[in-house]
């Protein structure tokens, strides 16, 4: 919020997390790879679909979802060992 209370804008969050994290020594990060980081996170502890679209704001969990939950590496094992066993027969 600003000094008013009011909501702030895209611009003016940014700077403000910007400043925080170089205030802090902290890496510089999108907001948006945050937001993805953090509903992945919560995804992958189990938190139901219908309530990672509620922390996100959406209405709808396709969004959610599709955009900011990304799978966790060991989801992508069982994959790469198959592919692994396809490209490694020659």
């Amino acid at each position: 919020m600003d000094e008013l209370g009011g909501a702030l804008n895209g611009r003016q969050l940014r700077t403000r997390a910007y400043k925080m994290m170089d205030a802090n020594g902290l890496r510089r990060v999108r907001l948006y790879d945050a937001r993805a980081s953090c509903l992945t996170s919560l995804a992958n502890k189990g938190v139901p679909d219908h309530l990672l679209a509620m922390w996100a704001g959406h209405t709808n969990v396709k969004p959610t979802k599709r955009w900011y939950v990304k799978p966790d590496v060991a989801d992508l094992l069982p994959a790469a060992e198959a592919w692994g066993g396809l490209a490694g027969g020659v």
